[in-house]
């Protein structure tokens, strides 16, 4: 037929449509993306000099990841397009963002010195978060390791890093080669081999008897945040700091046992066959 009818042929198979996406999926990817505004707002109000406003962003979108994983496994909405988004959003909010405002606030006057600081941290929270991209998917690490981080976590790096800040606001004196010290110390420390506590497993349950000083120990720490930031954001990285040591030394503990254990294991399976030939009649041919 030169010239076909324009209705389109029913016999033709329909295109395959999108499934729809459960909004149990959605929630989790909502909330890391709250987490990359506020992490974006904090390198636009530090380089306007509002350096409280810069920090509380900061606080704000570490508290936001710390629940969006939560939440996902809870609601069982957890997907790999979360997981590369959550990552993206954990390098602009704790790495390029601490980063910047530590330069506009005192490294800058190192100049190029302070920028390298600057650049080294961003690129070690970069390099920590793609080793634990590629961690999780080790099928030989055991299952106590997941009890611990490698290296010190990139929202915990960003507020230990920026510990100077709250010094400063508590009328301590600042020293800029103090700082650009600082600054790649706990970046060695994301990329570092040392365990530190993971704290995933804190938190899935809570005895009944707990569940009301709970409520009361959170509140609390939330008033004590909102009316004295800056002394409560000292005290806990000084805390977070002295506590480095003994995920190292609990560490240890765990492949000390896990060696034992593995070398335990031989020996109790040839005892075991050894009783077992013991145990069984003698077969041998008698002598003639």
């Amino acid at each position: 037929m030169l010239f076909p009818p324009c209705e389109p042929d029913r016999d033709e198979p329909r295109r395959r449509r999108f499934r729809p996406i459960p909004v149990r999926t959605l929630v989790p990817n909502v909330i890391t993306l709250l987490a990359l505004c506020a992490g974006l707002t904090a390198v636009r109000l530090a380089i306007e000099n509002k350096l409280e406003f810069a920090l509380a962003a900061i606080v704000f979108a570490a508290v936001l990841d710390g629940i969006d994983g939560r939440i996902a496994r809870l609601i069982k909405g957890t997907s790999r397009f979360g997981a590369e988004l959550d990552s993206l959003a954990d390098f602009v909010n704790f790495g390029v963002a601490p980063a910047l405002i530590l330069y506009f606030w005192e490294l800058h006057e190192l100049r190029s010195a302070g920028w390298i600081a600057a650049l080294v941290f961003a690129i070690c929270a970069g390099l920590r978060l793609a080793r634990f991209n590629v961690a999780t998917e080790d099928p030989n690490r055991p299952v106590w390791a997941s009890n611990f981080f490698v290296g010190m976590p990139a929202p915990a790096g960003a507020i230990t890093v920026l510990l100077p800040i709250y010094l400063y606001f508590l009328g301590v004196p600042q020293w800029a080669p103090l700082t650009f010290l600082y600054t790649l110390l706990i970046a060695f420390l994301m990329v570092s081999r040392l365990p530190v506590f993971s704290g995933k497993r804190l938190g899935t349950r809570v005895p009944r008897e707990m569940v009301l000083p709970v409520f009361v120990v959170v509140v609390l720490f939330v008033a004590l945040l909102l009316s004295y930031p800056w002394i409560v954001l000292t005290l806990g990285t000084v805390v977070y700091l002295a506590c480095l040591p003994l995920g190292f030394w609990s560490y240890r503990n765990y492949e000390r046992i896990a060696a034992q254990a593995a070398t335990a294991g031989p020996v109790a399976e040839g005892d075991a066959a050894a009783a077992r030939k013991s145990a069984a009649p003698d077969e041998r041919p008698l002598r003639l």
